[in-house]
């Protein structure tokens, strides 16, 4: 997984609230078994028209969505978090999420900030004034800056830490495996083992 620590980019102002995880990938691009080539299908069924702010060329580029609240409700699809990454996504800051398309950004490692709804309208007026705006995501200061924005927030400290680190559930656990293997080597026989 990719460290995140400070990412610096412009932002795509998706103006939509209860954006659901099939219209961020819409179930029938959902048949590759990889982590990857997901882009084209990100908001698939909008970008047929040539006004959806993902299609302007003024937002080309963008690593930094801000949406409106509830942001990826709806099914369980980690397809929802590959396609915003392939497409280039780093963070997607809104009001709230869908519990579970949360859950998957932050093991996935997209950053997924939660501001109150006047800052996302702050950041909508900001880069509609100048779609090349920078929005800094600061992991490490808990801070989201824009201009003369600056709007703390917060998040799980482990769920932090390994964000910083780059590492994912797994390489997380391996750190452990001297430890995991002396418990393994101190079970009874009879116990199931994980070999």
């Amino acid at each position: 997984m990719e460290q995140f620590t400070v990412h610096t980019g412009t932002a795509l102002p998706l103006r939509h609230s209860d954006v659901d995880t099939d219209q961020i990938i819409p179930a029938r691009f959902c048949v590759r078994s990889t982590r990857t080539g997901h882009a084209d299908a990100l908001f698939a069924d909008w970008r047929d028209d040539p006004d959806f702010v993902l299609n302007q060329a003024a937002h080309q580029g963008a690593t930094v969505l801000v949406a409106g609240p509830d942001f990826g409700t709806g099914s369980s699809r980690e397809y929802a978090v590959w396609a915003l990454q392939d497409y280039g996504f780093r963070a997607v800051i809104a009001p709230r999420y869908g519990d579970i398309f949360r859950a998957n950004s932050l093991l996935n490692g997209l950053l997924t900030v939660v501001v109150p709804t006047d800052v996302v309208e702050r950041l909508w007026e900001a880069v509609a004034a100048d779609p090349t705006v920078e929005v800094v995501v600061d992991l490490m200061a808990l801070e989201v800056r824009c201009g003369d924005l600056t709007q703390p927030f917060s998040l799980d400290e482990e769920v932090r830490a390994r964000l910083l680190s780059g590492e994912d559930l797994i390489s997380a656990t391996l750190r452990h495996e001297d430890a995991i293997a002396a418990y393994e080597r101190g079970r009874r026989a009879a116990l199931p083992t994980t070999r």
